[in-house]
């Protein structure tokens, strides 16, 4: 990893589980980092300059703390709390960004972010990079496909039950673990490239549910067998497990999507990008056997 005569990266949400992680990775290869987020405690012993930055102010008010920056990773925020809030705070962050003189920005997107996807946060990710296009800087969309880490909340109950419920049908998912993410993340903002690109990020295979059910039963030695259900089954079975509607409705959609064959095929972009073979499902699970056996919460 290297950047330009020593300019510093930005990565924005540094306090979360993946810009922490970017932030460590960049701080381990001696890249100077700013890192911008809302909760700067959280972050303070990581060795990067911290800056306040609330993608809720003005344009102006965030390339103050986007400034002296060459490159910017953009971590798509979690204000899903009304459609198109989401989508509002990265077109002010590309803004300022603009502003602060930024070169190029990595943009964590999500996987083939079609304007007619399922996925109900897909139109955020769609629209933000037609604003990327649209700004004049370069950048680069990683297309992130679903975490494999996220399977440590949902098996873990299927395990318990015997049961894993879900809407995709015979679809399956190329599952990629946060770590990969971080680690292309890292690579894409530290490289050279200037111009603009969409890179899938996925991992080595595309995985169905029938197939996590498989990998349950064999790791924890209890039979587990997937129940396919329609989506509003589903979106009733895990609201009445405690989930609000509108949580339960998003998750479901990630399962149309997989049913529709969306969030295939795996690529080797990652590969390509980072010179490491992604993790695959298989080998996270079996390094996380022991979360795979505490309870849970029926589906």
């Amino acid at each position: 990893m290297s950047t330009r005569a020593g300019n510093p990266v930005l990565v924005t949400g540094a306090s979360g589980q993946l810009g922490s992680r970017v932030v460590q990775l960049l701080i381990g290869h001696g890249i100077p980092v700013i890192a911008a987020t809302r909760n700067p405690a959280k972050i303070a012993e990581l060795g990067a300059e911290v800056r306040v930055a609330d993608f809720d102010q003005s344009p102006d008010e965030l390339a103050k703390a986007f400034g002296g920056a060459s490159r910017m990773l953009l971590i798509s925020t979690d204000a899903v709390d009304r459609p198109g809030h989401r989508y509002e705070q990265h077109q002010r962050a590309i803004e300022a960004a603009v502003k602060a003189g930024v070169e190029h920005i990595v943009y964590t997107s999500l996987t083939h972010p079609a304007e007619d996807s399922p996925v109900l946060i897909a139109p955020d990710h769609f629209q933000t990079e037609k604003a990327l296009e649209a700004s004049g800087l370069g950048y680069t969309a990683l297309r992130n496909n679903l975490y494999t880490d996220l399977l440590l909340m949902s098996l873990p109950a299927a395990i318990a039950s015997g049961r894993l419920f879900a809407a995709a049908g015979d679809g399956g998912a190329a599952y990629v673990t946060r770590e990969d993410c971080a680690r292309a993340a890292a690579m894409a903002l530290t490289s050279n490239f200037d111009g603009k690109r969409q890179i899938e990020i996925t991992g080595p295979s595309v995985v169905t549910y029938a197939e996590l059910a498989e990998h349950a039963s064999e790791l924890t030695g209890k039979q587990v067998v997937y129940v396919p259900i329609d989506e509003e089954a589903l979106i009733a079975g895990m609201v009445e497990s405690g989930l609000p509607e509108p949580v339960a409705r998003l998750m479901a959609s990630f399962d149309t999507a997989l049913k529709r064959g969306l969030l295939g095929p795996a690529t080797n972009e990652a590969e390509n990008l980072t010179g490491s073979v992604p993790t695959s499902v298989r080998a996270f699970l079996e390094a996380n056997r022991a979360a795979l056996s505490r309870s849970g919460p029926n589906n």
